[in-house]
């Protein structure tokens, strides 16, 4: 039995921002998610925002934490990778975020070694997040 036939399934990915209201602004009114829930944490003086594109029952979402007393950038370390999106156009994408100040180390193009369309954009924190073209079919 496969262990999504036994119940596994991957929730969320948690990620630490330093400000949580432009990280939801990047989250929701760039990339397109909504925000699904959030919960101050008063005793813990933390929030957690969870966002996504649509119902956590069905699908993995991201978890903002954003952590009160954090002044200083997160050192982002060398073991997280990235996000992944789909996105149907990603050269239009990437000019209206571009248009909107994200920063795209990785213009749209070929991946190495295949023919994927892929690009690189970085949130408000310097994570990185690639999209990929997955045309509607």
């Amino acid at each position: 039995m496969s262990a999504a036939k036994g119940g596994h399934r991957l929730l969320h990915t948690m990620i630490r921002v330093r400000d949580l209201d432009r990280s939801l602004d990047f989250y929701q009114r760039l990339l397109g998610m909504t925000l699904l829930r959030r919960q101050d944490y008063p005793a813990g003086r933390f929030t957690n925002a969870f966002v996504g594109y649509g119902d956590e029952a069905a699908g993995a979402v991201v978890e903002l934490t954003h952590n009160w007393d954090r002044a200083e950038p997160y050192d982002l370390g060398t073991g997280f990778g990235h996000l992944a999106i789909g996105v149907p156009d990603i050269h239009g994408t990437c000019d209206r975020l571009k248009a909107e100040g994200v920063s795209i180390p990785r213009p749209p193009g070929p991946m190495k070694h295949g023919t994927t369309v892929i690009a690189f954009i970085e949130d408000p924190d310097g994570y990185k997040i690639e999209l990929i073209e997955r045309p509607s079919r």
